[in-house]
């Protein structure tokens, strides 16, 4: 390690000199000031020996992150108002666009994606009015409890676990009473379970076209097929830490001109200060137009990870990253049905493509598996559905760890898993 770590710090400093020149993060004295020169050779030092005990984190998020994320991050203090820092937020607002295929209005504001829940109740809907909820799992039922918060009267499109909402309970639901919005959960992260939201928004279209179509794509964006303007959907609301592959703090969201319009015609106050959009609109259009605005101070450090991440992705290609995941998806199911395992969601053709929830086989639990896998260099993730909780574990297969299979990230985890099974006495298809 100790042969190594000069030739990483060396690596590293070079890196970090790249990203400054192509993005302009960094002023290019950092790389040879007297103090902070110093500073940059003990982070890449300690980073090495981090990194070197790091365990993959293979949950559905956060995620693994590429290197030149992380190094976005590690810049000094800098200004929310910096010459440096105004381009780069402007440019992340301009590239989510992209990754969204909306003409909309993009938001990146400092919080997790349950910040984006209260930024579509409370900008959206007013006290008393009616919202359809098509609910497959925990997060369904989260978004519900956000909304009657705010004094919306919610009403669930229930299903068994594993199963997605269905177009024709969400069409008998639209004719029976007039809704301001329908949500749908495209993943729901509790149950791997992927709903068909350009089927819903079109249904919502012919049966209620001024209801508004909202998406909880916090486990979605990134991995699936998201098609805002094409397929009518107003809302997207996701979150930096999972296919967007940039760490947790950003609330991201796309809005249609027509939920804009659905906001400024709203009859009451928005019933909160942090959330409200008359606050935020001006911010993002002052960012995009190159110019420092001022509600609440951005991450700062949070903005330039994720342009680089945004950066990526579009560089990437939309297609072929979605592509990639299907592939990677289709390729950790087999491998868990070749073991005799039973995945959560009750078909493959509504199992999500960025995560695999599995039940235990009969005689194994969380304690006997989850730190077994770990041991193997893997962190999964437990159970979250209230009614199967004890019952299964969770897999993300996402970003980075997918778009660069060379990494191995995902043999290594089916592998860790595999093992795993053997070590706690599995004698299932191994």
């Amino acid at each position: 390690m100790n042969l190594l770590r000069p030739l990483f710090v060396r690596q590293t400093r070079s890196r970090l000199s790249s990203i400054s020149t192509r993005s302009s993060l960094l002023p290019s004295s950092l790389f040879t000031h007297r103090t902070t020169l110093p500073i940059l050779v003990r982070f890449t030092s300690n980073l090495y020996s981090t990194m070197s005990s790091h365990k993959l984190c293979m949950i559905p998020g956060p995620i693994e992150f590429h290197e030149d994320v992380l190094q976005a991050m590690a810049t000094p203090a800098t200004s929310h108002v910096a010459a440096n820092f105004i381009p780069v937020f402007g440019e992340s607002i301009e590239l989510l666009r992209q990754v969204l295929f909306t003409s909309g209005q993009p938001f990146i504001i400092a919080g997790s994606g349950t910040l984006g829940w209260d930024m579509t109740a409370s900008n959206l809907i007013e006290a008393g009015e009616e919202v359809l909820v098509c609910n497959s799992g925990y997060f369904g039922d989260r978004f519900g409890e956000c909304l009657e918060t705010y004094g919306a009267k919610v009403t669930h499109i229930r299903v068994p676990v594993g199963e997605a909402p269905q177009l024709a309970a969400v069409a008998a639901a639209l004719k029976g009473k007039k809704y301001k919005a329908v949500t749908i959960t495209h993943v729901d992260t509790s149950t791997g379970v992927l709903s068909d939201i350009k089927g819903i928004a079109e249904v919502v279209r012919k049966e209620s076209p001024e209801t508004l179509v909202v998406v909880d794509g916090v486990c979605s964006v990134g991995s699936e097929e998201i098609r805002m303007d094409t397929w009518g959907i107003d809302v997207v609301v996701t979150a930096s830490q999972k296919a967007l592959g940039a760490p947790p703090g950003l609330c991201v969201m796309g809005v249609s001109e027509r939920a804009i319009g659905v906001f400024k015609a709203r009859k009451t106050p928005v019933p909160n200060y942090y959330a409200n959009w008359t606050r935020w609109l001006p911010i993002m259009n002052a960012y995009e137009a190159r110019k420092p605005s001022y509600f609440a101070t951005p991450a700062v450090q949070s903005v330039f990870a994720l342009h680089v991440s945004l950066k990526q992705i579009v560089a990437q290609g939309l297609e072929n990253r979605f592509i990639l995941h299907k592939e990677a998806s289709a390729k950790a199911k087999k491998f868990i049905h070749d073991l005799g395992l039973k995945l959560v969601p009750t078909s493959l053709d509504h199992a999500a493509n960025g995560m695999s929830a599995v039940y235990y086989p009969e005689g194994i639990s969380a304690t006997d598996l989850l730190p077994r896998m770990a041991a193997h260099g893997i962190v999964a993730a437990g159970g979250l559905h209230v009614d199967i909780a004890p019952k299964y574990f969770r897999i993300g297969h996402m970003g980075i760890s997918v778009t660069e299979p060379e990494r191995g990230h995902l043999d290594t985890t089916l592998n860790a898993l595999k093992s795993a099974l053997s070590e706690c006495g599995y004698k299932g298809a191994l």
